[in-house]
């Protein structure tokens, strides 16, 4: 069963209102039967359930900074390595 959401017209107003349902069509048919064939507004869009994350405490926000530092390093080393590599090479074509 999926969620989904649609607006529909009750009594002149519009509401917004979900609905479980398996697919868009069975959505629509069960709003139909409850609000009327002619209430529907919007055609029925699924609704994606979004977990809420925990904000981290200080000491998490620091190691996960000092992780990303590392990777950052690491990266940096690697381009230095390769611009020597590359360096090298244009040294040995030179010579040539």
């Amino acid at each position: 069963m999926n969620k989904y959401q649609a607006s529909v017209r009750v009594k002149g107003q519009l509401v917004k209102t979900a609905v479980f349902a398996d697919s868009p069509v069975h959505a629509r048919l069960i709003l139909q039967y409850q609000f009327g064939m002619d209430s529907i507004v919007s055609y029925p869009t699924a609704i994606t359930e979004v977990a809420t994350i925990k904000p981290l405490t200080a000491d998490q926000q620091r190691i996960k900074s000092m992780q990303a530092k590392v990777k950052q390093d690491q990266a940096a080393v690697k381009a230095e390595q390769a611009r020597l590599k590359i360096r090298a090479a244009q040294a040995d074509l030179a010579k040539i």
